[in-house]
């Protein structure tokens, strides 16, 4: 069987990233840097997934640190939706993608990588963007950096202020 390699030498970054103890999206409210924060209103905060499941993979939560959707006010629950559609009208405008895939993942067992923050996933997806990688060789291919997908992020949603 022939071998062939995709390098991806950038991606290294991101395998050896330590566990933070401070929770990413109480960090993100309060830097004054870039983590790759997309969107902050009063109650809600969006944030590009270091991790990326597919190019443009979001992460919509609450400012508040709070683990479960009962503990969410109205105010709460009406803002991080409307954080989440102004996010999605950001990526259909900038990636173009053929559809979403918007979810939540409460508790390790589900699948939560942060089980302390409710936050909610928000997956740009496109026709054929699943291939033999993933399922083979436990491999996703993103083709485009995190850095150059925030500044696109950032100069559409300034022009749209």
């Amino acid at each position: 069987m022939k071998s062939d390699r995709l390098w991806a030498p950038w991606r290294i970054k991101y395998v050896e990233v330590k566990r933070q103890k401070k929770c990413i999206f109480c960090k993100s409210i309060k830097s004054k840097g870039r983590d790759y924060v997309i969107a902050k209103t009063k109650y809600s905060i969006c944030l590009l997934n270091i991790f990326p499941y597919n190019n443009g993979h979001a992460m919509v939560s609450p400012r508040r640190h709070i683990g479960q959707i009962q503990q969410l006010n109205q105010a709460e629950i009406l803002d991080i939706f409307k954080t989440l559609n102004s996010v999605k009208k950001l990526l259909d405008k900038v990636l173009k993608p053929d559809g979403y895939n918007i979810g939540i993942n409460i508790s390790g067992d589900a699948g939560a990588g942060i089980t302390g923050h409710l936050h909610m996933h928000i997956v740009p997806r496109w026709k054929g963007d699943t291939n033999f990688m993933p399922v083979l060789y436990g491999t996703k291919v993103i083709s485009q950096s995190l850095d150059e997908l925030y500044k696109k992020l950032k100069n559409a949603k300034s022009r749209t202020d």
